[in-house]
């Protein structure tokens, strides 16, 4: 069990906890909607696509967003995922983010595979 992300108390009035996969989840999640330099003590984590929110929606921003989110979730997660695949739609001004990945720990399957996809306007999740 890990602490749930945003820490918060439980209907118990403890400090609420996270299975694995709700926490690989919430790792994912953090690493793709944190803008770079918004943490004081690591400012380069984060994947950057907040950068190409204005940014015109097209093959060429899916691309960059496949390349971005790729390389984040390698360095700031590689120990604890491994990134399998990473789909990347822009439409109608939205762009849809799919990342399929395997947890790396040992008590793990290695055939089980898992999806989080995350969408949001303007161009980046």
């Amino acid at each position: 069990m890990h602490l749930a992300f945003p820490l918060r108390i439980d209907s118990r009035g403890r400090t609420a906890v996270a299975g694995d996969e709700e926490y690989l989840r919430g790792l994912i999640e953090q690493v793709l909607f944190t803008r770079m330099g918004e943490r004081v003590n690591r400012p380069d984590f984060g994947s950057g696509v907040n950068s190409l929110v204005f940014a015109p929606a097209g093959d060429e921003l899916a691309q960059g967003v496949h390349a971005m989110v790729h390389g984040a979730l390698q360095q700031w997660l590689g120990e604890v995922l491994h990134v399998e695949e990473i789909g990347v739609q822009a439409a109608d001004n939205v762009l849809h983010v799919t990342v399929v990945y395997r947890p790396s720990s040992s008590a793990a399957d290695p055939a089980e595979r898992r999806t989080i996809r995350v969408s949001a306007p303007g161009g980046a999740p």
